[in-house]
């Protein structure tokens, strides 16, 4: 898998109503160090949530109709802003806690071994 390919699978995680930095896509994707690659990338794609990526702290970093077009897209998705930056502690996505409370959710559905199930004797 490419850096551009595993850029863009990370990007596509984030789900409507959250947003992300540029330099947490980059670490989620394996690539710590390399948030302009993010944006370059950004700029060659197609068919991405675009709005959803902006800079750290929650800044637009899009200038003129562009970001007034990532707010309002970004407004329409439920994401509330502070003066000029969304509010990140109610909308940043976490990307390890999602892996980690799937796999919480998976050992709730899945039964324990036989050896650490409780009998009625023991």
């Amino acid at each position: 898998m490419t850096m551009d390919s595993r850029i863009l699978a990370t990007i596509r995680k984030i789900p409507r109503g959250k947003v992300s930095t540029y330099g947490a896509i980059a670490r989620a994707a394996g690539y710590p160090g390399v948030a302009r690659q993010v944006v370059a990338v950004l700029r060659r794609s197609f068919d991405v949530p675009w709005q959803r990526i902006l800079g750290a702290g929650g800044e637009i970093k899009l200038r003129g109709d562009s970001a007034l077009e990532q707010r309002l897209r970004l407004e329409s998705e439920g994401v509330t802003f502070r003066g000029r930056r969304v509010d990140m502690k109610r909308h940043e996505f976490n990307f390890v806690g999602s892996k980690r409370k799937a796999k919480q959710d998976q050992k709730r559905t899945t039964r324990p071994p036989a050896s650490k199930r409780r009998t009625a004797n023991g």
